[in-house]
């Protein structure tokens, strides 16, 4: 599905703005809307959930309603017109003066409608979006069918807490550690193209000695002859350096400048395709990437990853689409000489995605597979109804960030349960894992993200191209104790060592209360989160078949609220407001040390 971009020939019209809202409950709408009551102003896009200082809305679970009148300018006639959702969280349906038109499910990729004849050039209707925000053993993350908390205990057996569950309030609860964000999350835009149009792009490149390929693919709709597609490869300067005809080839660039990350080139080329009257522009990079024996190949040489999972979470926008943010972010990553993140635990925005290409930063992209695990109380690959659910995500992910050169990995999920029920992980993951190598045309390398486990009943781990693992040895296990944690962290990398695959951390650390300072370091404080991470990194830096540390997390950020956390999830490097913490400036410094491309053997 190709990214919104308007040029001479396609046009946008940006729904973006303040809308109308109200609240819902659990009942289900139905085929036609007749909304009724009062309704507040609603900022698109944004979470509804921080927009009103009002626990009714913070902990609202349930349908929400979003409304605005949408006028079609008669100049578009002529043209076929695609309403565009770029996310809506979780479970979305679209009403055109009150009938229901489409609705998807999952609040982290686009979903589009043709409304050529719905709503033609030259008319004026009411858009409505139906959403419901519900987690449960059906959804991606996954969340709880009743109201078992993923953190705390309400102290079974306990006679006064017992008496008091009973005026409890209905919840929704993730089995997920970040806050449940929902509604109209990222842009809503109306885009037209003629008749017969270009409808996907594929583009992989590859390397020959200094010879740069492209082997490309388009997909077009409508009626119009094959022979009319033609594109052109144009350098930065914008000069030609390859063309084609037809809707599939390959392309040959002598001489081609290759995308690095920072602070190396990103370099792009501009890839111009026609089609008839239609025209579209594809930024792509030329790089390879490649897993031999205990090393990931960026462009043929050994890549080290520095970086950390992050989060899409700021104040007021909540998950919302924020340039601003993005930009600060990117900008706070070069300041730290990381070169890397893991997009957990769910796709990001586009714009994220075109930003890291043209900055330099290499992302793993996470599907929003998390929360699939049900401990010792069910088996979740024979409880949870989450299978072709999965699969159609991890299409929809691959289809969407297929040409980017900043995505070098494909994340199929974070922390599923795969020590208890052994076997059925791994028939579930292997079969993602097939499926990911079929569908990402590039062959990028495939990994899923392992928790804190037995590691030697684990069967998946060890078979994914790049082993990433989420450890917290000194903070949720052998807490404040830093020398029992590196000796456990080591026993663990020894067997690691033995499966001769390039293994990665993904998650580590240790929460951080901004302002805490101690001399002899202990849980909380700044210094202990330093100390914490320096003693780790020193065993890291010892195993040459370790390829790379991402931190949890870049950023402080929103969960659930729990005994377990003191306003969010205080591991970040950087506060909410993105003011840096003491470990922040010892990883400047680190990785200011670290190259991107090193034999760590």
């Amino acid at each position: 599905m190709l990214y919104p971009r308007e040029n001479e020939i396609r046009g946008i019209m940006d729904l973006s703005g303040i809308w109308k809202f109200q609240l819902g409950d659990r009942k289900e709408p139905g085929a036609k809307l007749d909304l009724s009551g009062e309704f507040d102003p609603i900022a698109v896009p944004a979470f509804y959930n921080d927009q009103k200082d009002d626990s009714a809305y913070r902990s609202h679970y349930g349908w929400a309603y979003y409304q605005r009148m949408v006028a079609v300018p008669a100049w578009y006639r002529d043209q076929r017109l695609v309403l565009r959702f770029d996310g809506v969280t979780h479970h979305a349906r679209i009403y055109i003066d009150g009938e229901l038109c489409m609705e998807h499910k999952g609040g982290f990729l686009p979903f589009e409608l043709e409304i050529t004849e719905l709503l033609p050039p030259g008319s004026q209707k009411e858009l409505v979006v139906a959403v419901d925000n519900r987690v449960n053993h059906s959804t991606l993350p996954v969340g709880n069918e009743g109201s078992t908390a993923f953190f705390g205990s309400d102290n079974p057996g306990v006679p006064g807490v017992e008496a008091a569950k009973r005026w409890r309030r209905p919840q929704n609860l993730p089995n997920f550690d970040f806050f449940n964000y929902a509604g109209i999350n990222r842009p809503v835009r109306i885009y037209t193209t003629p008749k017969a149009y270009i409808q996907d792009i594929t583009l992989v490149p590859d390397v020959e000695g200094s010879t740069g390929k492209i082997a490309y693919e388009i997909e077009t709709g409508g009626q119009k002859a094959l022979q009319d597609i033609h594109i052109q490869i144009l350098d930065g300067d914008g000069r030609k350096v390859a063309e084609g005809n037809g809707p599939k080839g390959r392309l040959v660039i002598p001489e081609a400048k290759l995308w690095e990350p920072w602070p190396g080139t990103p370099y792009l080329y501009r890839a111009v395709v026609t089609f008839g009257e239609d025209r579209y522009e594809q930024m792509v990079g030329i790089r390879t990437v490649k897993v031999e024996g205990t090393q990931v190949l960026l462009n043929g040489k050994p890549f080290y990853f520095k970086g950390f999972g992050k989060h899409e979470d700021s104040s007021f926008h909540g998950r919302g689409l924020d340039l601003c943010l993005d930009v600060k972010d990117v900008n706070l990553i070069h300041w730290l000489h990381a070169n890397s993140f893991r997009t957990s635990h769910y796709p990001y925005a586009e714009e994220m995605y075109d930003l890291c290409d043209r900055e330099g930063i290499v992302i793993i992209d996470e599907t929003p597979a998390v929360g699939i695990n049900g401990g010792r109380e069910f088996n979740p690959y024979q409880t949870l109804q989450v299978k072709g659910y999965h699969e159609e995500v991890l299409r929809d992910m691959i289809a969407r960030d297929k040409n980017h050169p900043c995505v070098v990995m494909w994340s199929l999920g974070n922390e599923p349960d795969t020590e208890h029920f052994p076997e059925d992980a791994y028939e579930y993951w292997r079969s993602l894992y097939q499926l990911a190598h079929k569908l990402d045309p590039a062959g990028r390398p495939v990994t899923m993200v392992c928790c804190q486990n037995n590691y030697e009943r684990d069967l998946v781990t060890r078979t994914m191209d790049v082993v990433c693992i989420n450890r917290y040895y000194g903070w949720y296990n052998l807490s404040g104790d830093l020398d029992a944690a590196c000796y456990g962290l080591n026993q663990e990398l020894d067997f690691w060592e033995k499966q001769q695959k390039p293994v990665m951390i993904t998650e580590y650390g240790a929460d951080a209360i901004a302002g805490i300072h101690q001399c002899v370091p202990e849980m909380f404080s700044e210094e202990y989160q330093t100390e914490y991470y320096r003693r780790q990194n020193a065993e890291f830096d010892k195993r040459s078949f370790f390829v790379g540390e991402q931190v949890w997390n870049f950023a402080d950020f929103a969960t659930i609220q729990g005994c377990m956390r003191a306003d969010g999830n205080k591991k970040g490097l950087f506060t909410r407001e993105r003011r840096p913490k003491m470990a922040a400036h010892y990883f400047r410094e680190r990785w200011g040390r670290i190259e991107n491309f090193y034999d760590k053997s």
